[in-house]
Protein backbone atom coordinates (compact mmCIF):
# COMPACT_ATOMS: atom_id res chain seq x y z
CA UNK A 1 0.00 0.00 0.00
CA UNK A 2 3.02 2.65 -0.13
CA UNK A 3 3.92 1.72 -3.57
CA UNK A 4 4.28 5.12 -5.72
CA UNK A 5 0.54 6.13 -7.23
CA UNK A 6 2.33 5.32 -10.59
CA UNK A 7 1.96 1.24 -9.38
CA UNK A 8 -1.83 1.76 -9.15
CA UNK A 9 -2.35 2.71 -12.47
CA UNK A 10 -1.02 -0.06 -14.55
CA UNK A 11 -3.22 -1.27 -17.30
CA UNK A 12 -6.01 -3.97 -15.83
CA UNK A 13 -7.16 -6.46 -18.99
CA UNK A 14 -10.26 -5.37 -20.34
CA UNK A 15 -13.40 -6.89 -17.99
CA UNK A 16 -16.40 -8.77 -19.18
CA UNK A 17 -19.76 -6.45 -19.39
CA UNK A 18 -23.29 -6.97 -19.77
CA UNK A 19 -24.55 -10.57 -19.56
CA UNK A 20 -21.77 -12.87 -19.89
CA UNK A 21 -20.38 -10.88 -16.70
CA UNK A 22 -23.79 -11.73 -14.87
CA UNK A 23 -23.35 -15.15 -15.63
CA UNK A 24 -20.08 -15.38 -14.60
CA UNK A 25 -19.86 -13.44 -11.29
CA UNK A 26 -23.47 -16.18 -10.44
CA UNK A 27 -21.28 -19.15 -11.35
CA UNK A 28 -18.31 -17.86 -8.91
CA UNK A 29 -21.18 -16.93 -6.39
CA UNK A 30 -22.16 -20.65 -6.14
CA UNK A 31 -18.38 -21.90 -6.34
CA UNK A 32 -17.10 -19.21 -3.66
CA UNK A 33 -20.13 -19.09 -1.55
CA UNK A 34 -20.15 -15.57 -1.77
CA UNK A 35 -23.73 -13.61 -2.36
CA UNK A 36 -23.80 -11.78 -5.25
CA UNK A 37 -25.40 -8.00 -5.40
CA UNK A 38 -26.16 -6.58 -9.03
CA UNK A 39 -26.36 -3.79 -7.18
CA UNK A 40 -24.52 -1.02 -4.01
CA UNK A 41 -26.19 1.14 -2.01
CA UNK A 42 -25.62 4.44 -2.65
CA UNK A 43 -26.84 6.26 0.50
CA UNK A 44 -26.40 6.41 4.00
CA UNK A 45 -22.38 5.39 3.12
CA UNK A 46 -19.53 6.06 5.70
CA UNK A 47 -16.43 6.85 3.55
CA UNK A 48 -14.23 7.47 6.23
CA UNK A 49 -12.20 4.81 4.41
CA UNK A 50 -11.16 7.52 1.53
CA UNK A 51 -8.75 9.26 4.17
CA UNK A 52 -6.59 5.93 4.00
CA UNK A 53 -7.17 4.26 0.48
CA UNK A 54 -5.90 5.76 -2.31
CA UNK A 55 -8.67 5.64 -5.29
CA UNK A 56 -6.23 4.52 -7.66
CA UNK A 57 -5.52 0.67 -5.81
CA UNK A 58 -9.62 0.32 -5.42
CA UNK A 59 -9.71 1.16 -8.83
CA UNK A 60 -6.72 -1.09 -9.71
CA UNK A 61 -8.32 -4.00 -7.39
CA UNK A 62 -11.91 -3.86 -8.38
CA UNK A 63 -13.06 -3.52 -4.84
CA UNK A 64 -15.04 -1.65 -2.31
CA UNK A 65 -15.31 -1.39 1.59
CA UNK A 66 -19.07 -0.25 1.93
CA UNK A 67 -20.19 0.94 5.76
CA UNK A 68 -23.99 0.99 5.96
CA UNK A 69 -26.15 1.62 8.87
CA UNK A 70 -26.59 -2.59 8.67
CA UNK A 71 -22.94 -3.46 8.43
CA UNK A 72 -19.71 -3.68 6.74
CA UNK A 73 -18.99 -5.16 3.89
CA UNK A 74 -16.54 -5.57 0.58
CA UNK A 75 -17.51 -5.88 -2.40
CA UNK A 76 -15.41 -7.19 -4.97
CA UNK A 77 -15.28 -8.20 -8.50
CA UNK A 78 -12.84 -11.52 -8.59
CA UNK A 79 -13.21 -13.40 -5.34
CA UNK A 80 -9.85 -15.37 -6.30
CA UNK A 81 -8.21 -11.65 -5.39
CA UNK A 82 -7.10 -12.81 -1.57
CA UNK A 83 -3.79 -10.90 -1.37
CA UNK A 84 -5.80 -7.51 -1.98
CA UNK A 85 -9.11 -8.50 0.05
CA UNK A 86 -6.60 -9.18 3.12
CA UNK A 87 -5.04 -6.06 2.99
CA UNK A 88 -7.99 -4.09 2.99
CA UNK A 89 -9.06 -5.96 5.58
CA UNK A 90 -5.94 -5.58 7.56
CA UNK A 91 -5.75 -1.79 7.02
CA UNK A 92 -9.34 -1.01 7.83
CA UNK A 93 -9.44 -3.07 10.82
CA UNK A 94 -12.18 -5.39 8.85
CA UNK A 95 -10.84 -8.91 9.44
CA UNK A 96 -14.73 -10.12 9.56
CA UNK A 97 -16.11 -8.28 7.15
CA UNK A 98 -18.48 -10.43 5.16
CA UNK A 99 -18.00 -10.33 0.82
CA UNK A 100 -19.92 -9.85 -1.64
CA UNK A 101 -19.53 -10.21 -5.54
CA UNK A 102 -20.46 -7.09 -7.56
CA UNK A 103 -19.82 -6.18 -11.68
CA UNK A 104 -17.35 -4.31 -12.43
CA UNK A 105 -18.93 -1.24 -13.39
CA UNK A 106 -21.28 -1.49 -10.23
CA UNK A 107 -17.99 -1.23 -7.80
CA UNK A 108 -16.36 1.77 -10.24
CA UNK A 109 -19.17 3.85 -9.77
CA UNK A 110 -19.61 3.03 -5.70
CA UNK A 111 -15.88 4.02 -5.56
CA UNK A 112 -16.01 7.79 -7.88
CA UNK A 113 -19.14 8.38 -5.69
CA UNK A 114 -17.41 7.32 -2.19
CA UNK A 115 -14.26 9.17 -3.26
CA UNK A 116 -16.66 11.91 -4.42
CA UNK A 117 -18.55 12.38 -1.45
CA UNK A 118 -15.30 12.34 1.08
CA UNK A 119 -13.55 15.12 -1.02
CA UNK A 120 -13.99 17.60 1.71
CA UNK A 121 -15.88 20.75 1.92
CA UNK A 122 -14.98 24.28 0.77
CA UNK A 123 -14.77 25.09 4.24
CA UNK A 124 -11.66 22.72 5.07
CA UNK A 125 -10.28 23.98 2.06
CA UNK A 126 -10.53 27.72 2.95
CA UNK A 127 -9.11 27.13 6.30
CA UNK A 128 -5.89 25.72 4.72
CA UNK A 129 -5.66 28.46 1.86
CA UNK A 130 -3.20 31.34 2.93
CA UNK A 131 -2.57 33.93 0.23
CA UNK A 132 -0.67 32.08 -2.69
CA UNK A 133 0.79 33.88 -5.45
CA UNK A 134 0.25 32.90 -9.42
CA UNK A 135 4.02 31.69 -9.92
CA UNK A 136 3.51 29.29 -6.28
CA UNK A 137 0.37 28.10 -7.86
CA UNK A 138 1.80 27.28 -11.33
CA UNK A 139 4.68 25.01 -9.99
CA UNK A 140 2.00 23.05 -7.97
CA UNK A 141 -0.26 21.93 -10.82
CA UNK A 142 -0.08 19.05 -12.93
CA UNK A 143 -2.80 17.80 -14.69
CA UNK A 144 -4.44 14.60 -13.84
CA UNK A 145 -6.44 12.50 -16.42
CA UNK A 146 -9.73 11.97 -13.33
CA UNK A 147 -10.38 15.16 -11.21
CA UNK A 148 -11.02 12.28 -8.57
CA UNK A 149 -7.62 10.94 -9.30
CA UNK A 150 -6.05 14.16 -8.35
CA UNK A 151 -4.20 13.81 -5.36
CA UNK A 152 -2.48 17.60 -4.59
CA UNK A 153 -2.16 18.86 -1.19
CA UNK A 154 -2.27 22.90 -2.43
CA UNK A 155 -5.73 23.58 -0.81
CA UNK A 156 -6.73 26.29 -4.31
CA UNK A 157 -6.36 22.78 -6.80
CA UNK A 158 -8.97 20.83 -4.05
CA UNK A 159 -11.20 23.82 -3.93
CA UNK A 160 -11.78 24.21 -7.75
CA UNK A 161 -11.82 20.30 -8.17
CA UNK A 162 -14.50 20.25 -5.22
CA UNK A 163 -16.83 22.78 -7.31
CA UNK A 164 -16.26 21.78 -10.76
CA UNK A 165 -17.25 17.75 -9.45
CA UNK A 166 -20.28 19.20 -7.11
CA UNK A 167 -21.73 20.97 -10.13
CA UNK A 168 -21.33 17.92 -11.97
CA UNK A 169 -23.12 16.16 -9.63
CA UNK A 170 -25.87 18.90 -8.99
CA UNK A 171 -26.62 18.99 -12.95
CA UNK A 172 -25.63 22.35 -13.25
CA UNK A 173 -24.84 23.62 -16.67
CA UNK A 174 -23.16 27.00 -15.51
CA UNK A 175 -20.55 27.88 -12.77
CA UNK A 176 -20.53 31.69 -11.79
CA UNK A 177 -17.54 33.16 -9.52
CA UNK A 178 -18.68 36.37 -9.19
CA UNK A 179 -16.10 38.98 -6.70
CA UNK A 180 -17.78 41.46 -4.81
CA UNK A 181 -15.89 44.11 -2.62
CA UNK A 182 -15.80 42.16 0.66
CA UNK A 183 -16.80 38.93 -0.75
CA UNK A 184 -16.62 36.23 -3.42
CA UNK A 185 -19.45 34.34 -4.33
CA UNK A 186 -20.31 30.90 -6.44
CA UNK A 187 -23.47 30.15 -8.21
CA UNK A 188 -24.83 27.05 -10.31
CA UNK A 189 -27.37 27.43 -12.78
CA UNK A 190 -29.55 24.30 -12.64
CA UNK A 191 -32.61 23.93 -14.91
CA UNK A 192 -31.81 27.47 -15.79
CA UNK A 193 -31.83 28.99 -12.45
CA UNK A 194 -29.42 30.61 -10.43
CA UNK A 195 -28.75 29.25 -7.28
CA UNK A 196 -26.13 30.19 -4.36
CA UNK A 197 -23.49 27.23 -3.81
CA UNK A 198 -20.75 28.82 -1.88
CA UNK A 199 -19.69 32.21 0.21
CA UNK A 200 -15.74 32.96 -0.35
CA UNK A 201 -13.40 34.74 1.84
CA UNK A 202 -12.67 38.16 -0.90
CA UNK A 203 -8.54 36.81 0.12
CA UNK A 204 -8.85 33.56 -2.26
CA UNK A 205 -9.91 35.39 -5.46
CA UNK A 206 -6.95 35.91 -7.12
CA UNK A 207 -5.75 32.17 -6.04
CA UNK A 208 -9.24 30.42 -7.27
CA UNK A 209 -9.25 32.69 -10.65
CA UNK A 210 -5.37 32.24 -11.34
CA UNK A 211 -5.78 28.25 -10.81
CA UNK A 212 -8.95 28.19 -13.31
CA UNK A 213 -7.27 29.98 -15.86
CA UNK A 214 -4.22 27.80 -15.60
CA UNK A 215 -6.57 24.98 -16.29
CA UNK A 216 -8.04 26.68 -19.40
CA UNK A 217 -4.61 28.00 -20.62
CA UNK A 218 -5.11 31.44 -20.56
CA UNK A 219 -2.78 34.61 -19.68
CA UNK A 220 -3.17 34.52 -15.80
CA UNK A 221 -1.13 37.91 -15.84
CA UNK A 222 -3.86 39.94 -18.17
CA UNK A 223 -6.47 40.94 -15.90
CA UNK A 224 -7.17 44.08 -18.32
CA UNK A 225 -9.05 42.15 -21.52
CA UNK A 226 -11.63 39.50 -21.57
CA UNK A 227 -10.65 35.78 -22.28
CA UNK A 228 -12.05 32.64 -23.21
CA UNK A 229 -10.10 29.40 -22.69
CA UNK A 230 -11.36 25.39 -22.85
CA UNK A 231 -11.13 22.69 -20.58
CA UNK A 232 -11.70 19.03 -20.46
CA UNK A 233 -11.85 17.30 -17.55
CA UNK A 234 -12.74 13.79 -16.36
CA UNK A 235 -15.07 13.41 -12.99
CA UNK A 236 -15.52 9.32 -11.99
CA UNK A 237 -16.91 8.13 -15.56
CA UNK A 238 -18.16 10.99 -17.12
CA UNK A 239 -16.36 13.63 -19.70
CA UNK A 240 -17.03 17.28 -19.41
CA UNK A 241 -16.05 19.65 -21.81
CA UNK A 242 -15.76 23.43 -20.15
CA UNK A 243 -15.98 26.80 -21.72
CA UNK A 244 -14.24 29.38 -20.01
CA UNK A 245 -15.17 33.21 -20.23
CA UNK A 246 -13.27 35.64 -17.66
CA UNK A 247 -13.99 39.18 -17.85
CA UNK A 248 -12.72 42.63 -15.56
CA UNK A 249 -15.15 44.00 -13.82
CA UNK A 250 -14.93 46.53 -10.69
CA UNK A 251 -13.94 44.48 -7.77
CA UNK A 252 -11.75 41.96 -9.78
CA UNK A 253 -12.33 39.18 -12.22
CA UNK A 254 -15.72 37.60 -13.12
CA UNK A 255 -15.55 34.17 -14.28
CA UNK A 256 -18.31 32.07 -15.48
CA UNK A 257 -17.99 28.37 -17.03
CA UNK A 258 -20.23 26.87 -19.10
CA UNK A 259 -20.41 22.84 -18.41
CA UNK A 260 -20.88 20.32 -21.73
CA UNK A 261 -21.59 16.61 -20.20
CA UNK A 262 -20.16 14.71 -23.08
CA UNK A 263 -20.71 11.41 -21.73
CA UNK A 264 -24.35 10.83 -23.18
CA UNK A 265 -24.50 12.52 -26.34
CA UNK A 266 -27.09 10.73 -28.10
CA UNK A 267 -29.75 13.52 -29.46
CA UNK A 268 -33.67 12.23 -30.19
CA UNK A 269 -36.25 14.02 -31.22
CA UNK A 270 -38.99 11.73 -28.75
CA UNK A 271 -36.46 13.41 -25.95
CA UNK A 272 -37.38 16.86 -27.05
CA UNK A 273 -41.06 17.25 -25.45
CA UNK A 274 -42.97 17.29 -28.73
CA UNK A 275 -46.35 16.27 -29.30
CA UNK A 276 -47.14 13.35 -31.53
CA UNK A 277 -48.80 15.52 -33.99
CA UNK A 278 -46.35 18.30 -34.44
CA UNK A 279 -43.34 15.04 -34.26
CA UNK A 280 -45.31 13.38 -37.74
CA UNK A 281 -44.90 17.44 -38.89
CA UNK A 282 -41.29 18.19 -38.04
CA UNK A 283 -39.64 14.62 -39.46
CA UNK A 284 -41.32 15.37 -42.32
CA UNK A 285 -40.05 18.92 -42.51
CA UNK A 286 -36.30 17.81 -41.66
CA UNK A 287 -36.66 15.44 -44.74
CA UNK A 288 -37.28 18.13 -46.79
CA UNK A 289 -34.90 18.18 -50.17
CA UNK A 290 -34.69 22.14 -49.72
CA UNK A 291 -35.04 24.65 -47.77
CA UNK A 292 -34.43 26.66 -44.58
CA UNK A 293 -35.92 25.44 -41.26
CA UNK A 294 -35.59 28.31 -38.67
CA UNK A 295 -35.20 27.66 -34.63
CA UNK A 296 -36.04 30.65 -32.65
CA UNK A 297 -35.71 31.77 -29.29
CA UNK A 298 -33.51 33.58 -26.35
CA UNK A 299 -30.12 32.04 -25.09
CA UNK A 300 -29.97 28.89 -23.60
CA UNK A 301 -33.70 27.88 -24.79
CA UNK A 302 -32.26 24.48 -26.08
CA UNK A 303 -31.95 25.73 -29.82
CA UNK A 304 -28.68 23.91 -30.38
CA UNK A 305 -29.95 20.65 -28.75
CA UNK A 306 -33.31 20.29 -31.08
CA UNK A 307 -31.04 20.82 -34.46
CA UNK A 308 -28.83 18.20 -33.29
CA UNK A 309 -31.65 16.08 -32.86
CA UNK A 310 -32.90 16.79 -36.37
CA UNK A 311 -29.14 16.14 -37.34
CA UNK A 312 -28.81 12.68 -35.76
CA UNK A 313 -32.25 11.59 -37.41
CA UNK A 314 -31.53 12.20 -40.57
CA UNK A 315 -27.47 11.22 -40.01
CA UNK A 316 -27.09 8.25 -43.00
CA UNK A 317 -24.05 7.66 -44.51
CA UNK A 318 -25.79 8.27 -47.98
CA UNK A 319 -26.33 12.35 -46.72
CA UNK A 320 -23.50 14.61 -46.42
CA UNK A 321 -24.12 16.89 -43.49
CA UNK A 322 -21.58 19.80 -42.88
CA UNK A 323 -22.46 22.44 -39.95
CA UNK A 324 -20.59 25.93 -39.07
CA UNK A 325 -20.62 26.65 -35.36
CA UNK A 326 -19.60 29.05 -32.79
CA UNK A 327 -18.23 26.98 -30.87
CA UNK A 328 -18.85 23.06 -31.87
CA UNK A 329 -21.14 22.02 -28.10
CA UNK A 330 -20.82 18.26 -29.50
CA UNK A 331 -19.05 16.23 -31.44
CA UNK A 332 -21.67 13.84 -33.54
CA UNK A 333 -20.55 11.01 -35.53
CA UNK A 334 -20.60 11.26 -39.36
CA UNK A 335 -21.20 14.84 -39.86
CA UNK A 336 -18.35 17.25 -40.55
CA UNK A 337 -18.09 20.37 -37.79
CA UNK A 338 -16.25 23.94 -38.16
CA UNK A 339 -15.44 26.04 -35.79
CA UNK A 340 -15.74 29.74 -36.44
CA UNK A 341 -12.51 31.68 -35.42
CA UNK A 342 -13.01 35.31 -36.86
CA UNK A 343 -9.05 36.21 -35.88
CA UNK A 344 -8.39 34.55 -38.76
CA UNK A 345 -11.29 35.68 -41.30
CA UNK A 346 -12.97 32.21 -40.74
CA UNK A 347 -16.98 34.05 -40.25
CA UNK A 348 -20.35 32.28 -40.44
CA UNK A 349 -20.48 33.70 -44.30
CA UNK A 350 -16.98 32.79 -45.17
CA UNK A 351 -17.41 29.20 -44.28
CA UNK A 352 -21.03 28.88 -45.23
CA UNK A 353 -19.44 29.74 -48.83
CA UNK A 354 -16.40 27.24 -48.57
CA UNK A 355 -19.22 24.85 -47.29
CA UNK A 356 -21.37 24.70 -50.44
CA UNK A 357 -18.79 23.72 -52.24
CA UNK A 358 -18.28 20.52 -50.50
CA UNK A 359 -21.18 19.17 -52.20
CA UNK A 360 -23.25 19.06 -48.81
CA UNK A 361 -26.75 17.89 -48.89
CA UNK A 362 -27.60 19.42 -45.53
CA UNK A 363 -25.75 22.35 -43.99
CA UNK A 364 -26.09 23.62 -40.07
CA UNK A 365 -25.49 27.36 -40.05
CA UNK A 366 -25.16 27.68 -35.65
CA UNK A 367 -26.74 31.38 -35.94
CA UNK A 368 -28.15 33.97 -38.94
CA UNK A 369 -26.43 37.14 -37.46
CA UNK A 370 -25.89 39.14 -40.28
CA UNK A 371 -27.35 40.19 -43.92
CA UNK A 372 -24.19 38.44 -45.73
CA UNK A 373 -24.93 35.05 -43.79
CA UNK A 374 -28.44 35.17 -44.45
CA UNK A 375 -27.96 35.79 -47.98
CA UNK A 376 -25.87 32.64 -48.48
CA UNK A 377 -28.12 30.60 -47.02
CA UNK A 378 -31.19 31.54 -48.62
CA UNK A 379 -28.72 31.11 -51.88
CA UNK A 380 -27.73 27.60 -50.72
CA UNK A 381 -31.35 27.05 -49.93
CA UNK A 382 -32.88 28.17 -53.27
CA UNK A 383 -30.20 26.03 -55.02
CA UNK A 384 -30.89 22.35 -53.55
CA UNK A 385 -29.71 22.01 -49.78
CA UNK A 386 -31.50 21.45 -46.86
CA UNK A 387 -30.49 24.69 -44.44
CA UNK A 388 -30.81 24.63 -40.54
CA UNK A 389 -30.05 27.73 -38.35
CA UNK A 390 -31.30 30.07 -35.70
CA UNK A 391 -32.09 33.38 -34.56
CA UNK A 392 -32.70 35.08 -31.17
CA UNK A 393 -36.26 36.72 -31.77
CA UNK A 394 -38.76 36.14 -29.46
CA UNK A 395 -41.38 34.06 -31.05
CA UNK A 396 -41.70 32.69 -34.91
CA UNK A 397 -43.64 35.48 -36.25
CA UNK A 398 -40.76 37.64 -35.57
CA UNK A 399 -38.52 35.68 -37.64
CA UNK A 400 -40.41 37.16 -40.62
CA UNK A 401 -39.59 40.64 -39.67
CA UNK A 402 -36.23 39.89 -38.59
CA UNK A 403 -34.98 38.74 -41.39
CA UNK A 404 -36.35 41.42 -43.56
CA UNK A 405 -35.17 44.20 -41.11
CA UNK A 406 -32.00 42.66 -42.26
CA UNK A 407 -32.17 43.60 -45.39
CA UNK A 408 -33.65 40.32 -47.35
CA UNK A 409 -36.02 41.15 -49.67
CA UNK A 410 -39.94 39.58 -48.62
CA UNK A 411 -40.02 36.90 -51.63
CA UNK A 412 -36.83 35.44 -50.84
CA UNK A 413 -38.24 34.59 -47.65
CA UNK A 414 -40.97 33.15 -48.59
CA UNK A 415 -39.25 31.13 -51.31
CA UNK A 416 -36.59 29.86 -49.12
CA UNK A 417 -37.92 29.06 -45.36
CA UNK A 418 -40.11 26.73 -44.75
CA UNK A 419 -40.98 26.60 -40.88
CA UNK A 420 -40.23 28.26 -38.18
CA UNK A 421 -39.81 26.83 -34.86
CA UNK A 422 -39.74 28.71 -31.83
CA UNK A 423 -39.33 27.10 -28.37
CA UNK A 424 -38.76 27.51 -24.42
CA UNK A 425 -37.29 25.18 -21.67
CA UNK A 426 -39.64 24.73 -18.64
CA UNK A 427 -38.11 23.00 -15.39
CA UNK A 428 -40.58 19.74 -14.92
CA UNK A 429 -41.80 18.86 -11.71
CA UNK A 430 -40.04 16.59 -9.37
CA UNK A 431 -42.05 13.00 -9.71
CA UNK A 432 -40.91 12.06 -6.26
CA UNK A 433 -42.51 15.03 -4.59
CA UNK A 434 -45.47 16.73 -6.73
CA UNK A 435 -48.53 17.44 -5.45
CA UNK A 436 -52.18 18.08 -6.93
CA UNK A 437 -53.50 20.86 -5.80
CA UNK A 438 -56.80 23.29 -7.05
CA UNK A 439 -55.62 26.74 -8.71
CA UNK A 440 -57.51 29.71 -7.97
CA UNK A 441 -59.32 31.06 -11.18
CA UNK A 442 -57.03 33.61 -11.67
CA UNK A 443 -54.22 31.62 -12.09
CA UNK A 444 -55.68 29.67 -14.84
CA UNK A 445 -57.04 31.98 -16.43
CA UNK A 446 -53.43 33.32 -16.62
CA UNK A 447 -52.45 30.25 -19.16
CA UNK A 448 -55.62 30.08 -20.58
CA UNK A 449 -57.37 27.15 -18.51
CA UNK A 450 -61.39 26.80 -17.78
CA UNK A 451 -62.72 24.90 -15.46
CA UNK A 452 -63.95 22.09 -18.40
CA UNK A 453 -60.29 21.16 -19.31
CA UNK A 454 -59.36 19.84 -15.75
CA UNK A 455 -62.40 17.02 -16.18
CA UNK A 456 -60.45 13.70 -15.32
CA UNK A 457 -57.45 15.81 -14.79
CA UNK A 458 -55.39 16.92 -11.64
CA UNK A 459 -52.64 20.16 -12.10
CA UNK A 460 -49.49 19.46 -9.92
CA UNK A 461 -47.24 21.98 -8.22
CA UNK A 462 -43.74 22.00 -6.75
CA UNK A 463 -42.92 20.56 -2.97
CA UNK A 464 -39.39 19.77 -2.81
CA UNK A 465 -37.30 16.63 -1.59
CA UNK A 466 -33.98 15.98 -1.07
CA UNK A 467 -33.92 14.29 -4.52
CA UNK A 468 -34.41 17.71 -6.35
CA UNK A 469 -32.35 19.61 -3.91
CA UNK A 470 -35.91 21.21 -2.02
CA UNK A 471 -36.63 22.85 -5.39
CA UNK A 472 -39.44 20.83 -6.59
CA UNK A 473 -37.95 20.51 -9.87
CA UNK A 474 -35.72 17.90 -12.13
CA UNK A 475 -34.95 18.41 -15.49
CA UNK A 476 -36.44 20.39 -18.63
CA UNK A 477 -38.55 19.65 -21.57
CA UNK A 478 -38.88 22.34 -24.21
CA UNK A 479 -42.19 24.04 -25.15
CA UNK A 480 -42.88 24.47 -29.14
CA UNK A 481 -44.30 27.22 -31.42
CA UNK A 482 -44.16 25.46 -34.68
CA UNK A 483 -44.93 27.79 -37.73
CA UNK A 484 -45.43 26.52 -41.19
CA UNK A 485 -45.35 28.71 -44.25
CA UNK A 486 -48.47 27.80 -46.19
CA UNK A 487 -49.28 29.42 -49.65
CA UNK A 488 -51.45 31.86 -47.34
CA UNK A 489 -49.16 33.02 -44.61
CA UNK A 490 -46.51 33.40 -47.62
CA UNK A 491 -49.22 35.41 -49.65
CA UNK A 492 -49.74 37.61 -46.32
CA UNK A 493 -45.72 38.27 -45.83
CA UNK A 494 -45.14 39.28 -49.35
CA UNK A 495 -47.78 42.49 -48.31
CA UNK A 496 -46.75 42.93 -44.75
CA UNK A 497 -43.72 42.12 -42.45
CA UNK A 498 -46.30 42.62 -39.17
CA UNK A 499 -45.31 40.19 -36.57
CA UNK A 500 -48.28 40.85 -34.94
CA UNK A 501 -50.62 39.69 -38.03
CA UNK A 502 -48.36 36.83 -39.15
CA UNK A 503 -48.96 35.39 -35.53
CA UNK A 504 -52.80 36.13 -35.59
CA UNK A 505 -52.92 34.18 -39.40
CA UNK A 506 -50.47 31.45 -38.22
CA UNK A 507 -53.03 30.75 -35.13
CA UNK A 508 -55.91 30.57 -37.39
CA UNK A 509 -54.42 28.53 -39.04
CA UNK A 510 -54.11 25.75 -36.66
CA UNK A 511 -50.46 26.76 -35.20
CA UNK A 512 -50.08 26.30 -31.31
CA UNK A 513 -48.52 28.81 -29.50
CA UNK A 514 -46.03 28.27 -26.81
CA UNK A 515 -48.50 29.69 -24.10
CA UNK A 516 -50.26 26.68 -25.15
CA UNK A 517 -48.07 24.11 -25.64
CA UNK A 518 -47.31 25.07 -22.16
CA UNK A 519 -50.68 24.81 -20.90
CA UNK A 520 -51.17 21.43 -22.32
CA UNK A 521 -47.73 20.21 -20.67
CA UNK A 522 -49.15 22.01 -17.28
CA UNK A 523 -52.51 19.54 -17.77
CA UNK A 524 -50.29 16.58 -18.25
CA UNK A 525 -48.88 17.19 -14.95
CA UNK A 526 -44.89 17.75 -16.21
CA UNK A 527 -44.81 21.34 -14.98
CA UNK A 528 -46.42 24.28 -13.12
CA UNK A 529 -48.56 26.78 -14.07
CA UNK A 530 -45.62 29.00 -12.84
CA UNK A 531 -43.27 28.04 -14.62
CA UNK A 532 -45.14 28.23 -18.36
CA UNK A 533 -45.59 31.92 -17.07
CA UNK A 534 -41.86 33.05 -16.18
CA UNK A 535 -40.59 31.67 -19.52
CA UNK A 536 -43.52 33.19 -22.10
CA UNK A 537 -43.62 36.20 -20.04
CA UNK A 538 -47.39 36.92 -21.16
Amino acid sequence: MQNSQTDYKEQAPTPLTGAAETDLLQGLSVQFGIPFQTELPAGNLRVDFTKKIPIQYLKKQIMIPLETPDGAFIAVNDPSNFQALDDLRHILGWENAEVVLSTHSAILSAINLAYDQGSGSAEEFIQDMAEESPDSIISEIEETADLLDDTSDAPVIKLVNLMLSRAVKDRASDIHIEPYQSSLSVRYRIDGVLYNALNLPKRIQSSLTSRIKVMAKLNIAEKRLPQDGRINIKIGDRSVDIRVSVIPIAFGERVVMRLLDKTDTTFKLIDLGIDEERSKSFNDLIRSPYGIVLVTGPTGSGKTTTLYAALSTINHPEINIITIEDPIEYQIEGIGQIQVNPKIGLTFASGLRSIVRQDPDVILVGEIRDLETAEIAIQSSLTGHLVFSTLHTNDAASAVTRLIDMGIESFLVTSSVIAIIAQRLVRTLCPECREAYEPDDKSLAKIGIDRDMLKDRKIYRKRGCPACMNTGYRGRTAIFEMMLLDDHLKKLILKTSDANQILRDAVRSGMTTLLQDGTRKVLEGITTIEEVFRVTRI
